[in-house]
C-alpha cells in the first residue's frame, strides 16, 4: 500500500514538474505588447496622409502625357504610370495646370486642359464629401493584409479622405474657382476611360 501511495505521489511530481518546464511566466510588458491595439481612423488619417501625400506628389506624371498613353494603349499606360496591384482598377498620380470651369453643388470642379482628348471629362472633387479610395490606392504600399478587416481597410481610405479636407480643402472654395489658373497634383482611378475624377493632394491658385 505504501509502495503504491508513493509511486502515486513520485507520478504527480513528475507532473508538477513537466507542467513547470512548459510554462512560460509572461510579464505584463509582454502582455501589453501582445494585445492587439484598436484601429483608430483618426490616428491613421493624421499619420498616413502627409506619407501618401508626398509619394503622390513625387509620382506624379503630366496629365496630358497619361491621358494620350491610356488613349493609344491602355493597359501599357497602365503599367507605366499607374499602380495596378491591390486595386479593382488602376490609380495615376498626375499633375496639370488649367482655368477651372464652374463647380457643380458637390464641389466638383471642371477643367479643360491642352493636350487630354477633348472626349476625355477632367473634374476635381474638393468636398464637402470625398469619395473613392484614390489616395489609399495611389502609392502601391497600403494593402488589405496590413488591417485586420474589410472594415478597417475601408476607414483607412476615409480616413485619408477626412484628413485631406483638413490639410488641403479647408481654405479651397469651389465656388470661387471659377476662371482662375489652377495647378493641381492628385490621383484618379481609371473607372471610366472617358471621364477622370481628380482626388487632390495639392491645390495651388495661380
Amino acid at each position: 500500500m505504501n509502495k503504491r501511495r508513493a509511486l502515486w505521489v513520485g507520478g504527480i511530481v513528475v507532473v508538477l514538474v513537466a507542467m513547470g518546464f512548459g510554462t512560460k511566466v509572461v510579464t505584463g510588458e509582454e502582455l501589453a505588447a501582445s494585445t492587439p491595439v484598436e484601429f483608430s481612423a483618426a490616428e491613421y488619417g493624421a499619420t498616413e496622409f502627409p506619407v501618401v501625400q508626398a509619394a503622390v506628389m513625387k509620382n506624379a506624371h503630366d496629365l496630358a502625357l497619361v491621358s494620350t498613353a491610356l488613349a493609344a494603349d491602355a493597359e501599357a499606360a497602365a503599367e507605366e504610370y499607374g499602380v495596378v496591384e491591390g486595386t479593382s482598377f488602376p490609380v495615376f498620380s498626375v499633375s496639370f495646370t488649367a482655368v477651372a470651369g464652374a463647380a457643380d453643388s458637390q464641389g466638383i470642379v471642371p477643367f479643360t486642359i491642352d493636350g487630354v482628348p477633348a472626349e476625355v471629362t477632367v473634374r476635381m472633387q474638393t468636398g464637402p464629401a470625398i469619395s473613392g479610395t484614390d489616395l489609399r490606392d495611389a502609392t502601391g504600399t497600403i494593402h488589405f493584409p496590413d488591417f485586420t478587416n474589410q472594415i478597417e481597410y475601408q476607414d483607412a481610405g476615409a480616413a485619408l479622405n477626412e484628413e485631406l479636407k483638413v490639410e488641403v480643402l479647408s481654405n479651397i472654395v469651389a465656388a470661387e474657382l471659377a476662371g482662375k489658373s489652377i495647378t493641381v497634383t492628385g490621383a484618379f482611378q481609371l473607372v471610366n476611360p472617358a471621364s477622370y475624377l481628380i482626388t487632390p493632394v495639392d491645390v495651388v491658385v495661380n
